[in-house]
């Protein structure tokens, strides 16, 4: 424990850069914020921890989490926590880590029997929650397009409880991504609210299975739904147009499951 007073002091100089998401990925880092998110991040030990910054509060609620960490803990005031970063970190708990050195393939996670593929999701909430949904029902990876968000961004780590730091990921072209899926005996269902989809209920789902889910607003392009095998719709209320991406993935991987 290495107790901070000064906002200047360098040995946190880093976390001066918390809200610069662009800023950490170049120096390949990413922040976990929030004592559950870090508390996880810690006792999972996937991702090389440079240092935890914590208050005395959040010091003393994660106790033995942090005693047991091989990275630095730095302990300062809440006053000198919010000067350094520019934020009023409520929970008093920040952690920086260090993204993989390669990260993973689709074809290492090829080995799961539920995938789930995201088309241009770009809010971060929405990867979040995804990712979480995925955590708790059930699938062995994600596969993200180029235009899907960072899962180690800071907003999708905390929306998602940490599962971003839990459930293998891996970024590829689509098409790629699909032709990959598929030579490894993956079915590919395509979740639309187009009418002429079948309803995700009635499916039965083979021994591998990859859902693709598109953006908010547009969904999954031609393309992606062209080469699926299945297009899948959840029924809701004529009133309604559609579900947010996030909880539609959370009802469909339910139906399959």
């Amino acid at each position: 424990m290495i107790p901070v007073d000064d906002p200047a002091d360098e040995r946190i100089a880093a976390y001066r850069h918390v809200g610069d998401h662009e800023a950490l990925r170049a120096r390949g880092l990413f922040v976990a914020e929030g004592r559950l998110v870090v508390q996880r991040l810690l006792e999972d030990g996937r991702f090389a921890v440079e240092s935890v910054l914590v208050t005395p509060a959040a010091q003393a609620s994660l106790g033995a989490v942090l005693d047991a960490s091989r990275a630095p803990v730095l302990v300062c005031p809440a006053t000198v926590l919010n000067a350094v970063t520019g934020y009023n970190f409520h929970r008093g708990c920040l952690a920086l880590a260090r993204r993989p050195a390669a990260p993973e393939s689709v074809q290492a996670l090829c080995g799961a029997d539920r995938l789930l593929v995201l088309e241009g999701v770009g809010n971060p909430d929405n990867v979040g929650g995804i990712f979480r949904s995925a955590l708790a029902l059930g699938a062995g990876g994600i596969v993200l397009d180029e235009r899907s968000g960072d899962p180690l961004y800071r907003k999708a780590i905390r929306t998602s409880m940490a599962a971003t730091l839990r459930v293998p990921f891996a970024r590829a072209p689509l098409s790629d991504a699909l032709a990959i899926m598929r030579s490894h005996g993956f079915q590919l269902l395509a979740l639309t609210p187009s009418p002429d989809a079948g309803d995700v209920r009635d499916v039965i789902p083979a021994a591998k299975t990859a859902l693709l889910l598109g953006a908010e607003g547009g969904g999954l392009s031609n393309d992606a739904l062209d080469s699926a095998d299945i297009r899948v719709r959840i029924p809701i209320d004529a009133a309604a147009d559609s579900l947010n991406v996030a909880v539609a993935a959370g009802i469909a991987m339910h139906s399959l499951r």
